[in-house]
């Protein structure tokens, strides 16, 4: 069993060496696009043209999300994990070479392409190995892992200059070196190459609604939050190094949050669970409306804001498996990548037309919207689809699920009361 401590040795052989390739690449990934955002900056161009580099990264992750499912059938798990490695390491040092607004754009939309295929294998590996009762664990370990060392590339923009290559090239090299535990383990085990088991959006919708819509609000809101951060950070006077630590900081607040909230989501219903995250999200960007960017405190607030918001894609992604038949995990992954991308090409081009209209203090209102979003429709499934709060005895809840108790129970309450009104209503009626 994966509880066991036999079954965690097995996940441990299993997945080690896609958990070293993932945290390279996404130091990678961190270090290269904080770069090219404040390069951007550096550059002087429009507010239309930045929200165009961010968006066109999440554009590549709709095409990537198609076509890694098509390979993934044809040639398996490693080989299409290798080959997206390597052509991100290619489009990374382009980057750095280039000069040009409307190249970055097509570079950018490539490295969305190799991530998306990247999050693809990562995430219908895992699932092949999950349970429902450690899914939770299991993509917290892989999402705080994802959100830290993202993290630690977006800090490690304070030893390069921006309008050099250097960077741009470190980036590369770790992208390279992020093959090599893949393709040589012994021990990973990959999901076997065979057919893919095809689902489409609305067969997905009809079977996990709550994972379809929640995922596409949730990709709104990280589009936002990630591909605009930079832009917001060097706006309000942030030096170079500064930026690096401000869009870093909610990825490691993701890391520190992460592996608790999934954790909860396993002992109590996901769904109530992603409302209070959310909810708490909103209320952080509100107080960070109120604060100074150079503050001490706008630094904390800020890494609260990740830690709460980024777990959400995790709780929506352990929801839809849970529902999912095993042939379907890669379509659903898949589809999934998909959705959370379409949802994230808009985030930035509404936090561009936010801060044209209000400054840059917009960037913090389209995040209070999207997380109270998120929030009202968590609730309103809960009361369009009742489930027990409670997943298991008390006894036998974790610490973390224990903390999210009360604030679910809270939401759960509120939702009775909504249900007893209707109710009340349509009797007087």
């Amino acid at each position: 069993m994966a509880g066991s401590p036999s079954g965690g040795r097995h996940l441990a052989l299993a997945t080690w060496s896609l958990f070293v390739g993932l945290a390279l690449l996404m130091m990678a990934g961190g270090l290269f696009s904080t770069l090219l955002g404040v390069r951007s900056e550096q550059r002087g161009l429009p507010t239309v043209v930045s929200s165009l580099i961010s968006t066109s990264y999440y554009v590549g992750f709709l095409v990537g999300s198609v076509l890694t499912l098509r390979a993934l059938g044809k040639v398996g798990h490693i080989r299409v994990y290798t080959a997206l490695a390597s052509l991100s390491a290619a489009a990374t040092i382009a980057i750095g070479i280039t000069d040009d607004a409307s190249s970055w754009i097509v570079l950018r939309l490539v490295t969305g392409l190799c991530f998306a295929g990247l999050y693809v294998v990562a995430e219908s590996w895992l699932n092949d190995l999950a349970t429902n009762e450690n899914r939770g664990r299991l993509l917290a370990v892989y999402g705080g892992l994802t959100v830290a060392c993202f993290g630690i590339g977006q800090v490690l923009v304070s030893r390069f200059e921006p309008m050099a290559v250097t960077g741009f090239a470190v980036a590369a090299i770790l992208t390279s070196l992020a093959v090599i535990p893949v393709a040589l383990s012994e021990a990973a085990v990959a999901p076997g190459v065979e057919s893919a088991e095809r689902i489409s959006l609305r067969e997905l919708a009809q079977v996990v609604p709550t994972g379809v819509f929640s995922c596409l609000l949730v990709g709104m809101a990280h589009g936002a939050l990630a591909g605009m951060a930079a832009i917001y950070a060097t706006r309000v006077g942030l030096s170079p190094s500064l930026v690096g630590l401000f869009v870093a900081l909610p990825s490691l607040g993701g890391m520190v949050l992460q592996w608790p909230i999934s954790a909860a989501s396993d002992d109590i219903d996901r769904r109530a669970v992603g409302a209070v995250a959310a909810l708490g999200s909103a209320g952080t960007a509100a107080l960070l409306l109120l604060d100074a960017p150079t503050k001490p405190m706008a630094y904390v607030l800020i890494a609260l804001l990740g830690g709460l918001s980024y777990p959400l894609y995790s709780i929506v992604s352990a929801y839809t498996n849970d529902w999912i038949e095993p042939e379907h995990l890669s379509a659903a992954a898949s589809q999934l990548m998909k959705l959370y991308g379409i949802g994230a090409i808009a985030g930035p081009l509404i936090v561009g037309g936010s801060m044209g209209v209000v400054g840059p203090t917009g960037f913090y209102w389209v995040l209070i919207v999207m997380h109270v979003l998120i929030a009202v429709f968590f609730c309103y499934r809960m009361l369009a689809w009742r489930a027990p709060l409670a997943k298991r005895p008390w006894s036998e809840v974790s610490l973390p699920g224990r903390a999210f108790y009360v604030p679910a129970t809270i939401v759960a309450l509120g939702l009775r009361t909504v249900r007893r009104r209707d109710r009340s209503a349509r009797s007087a009626n």
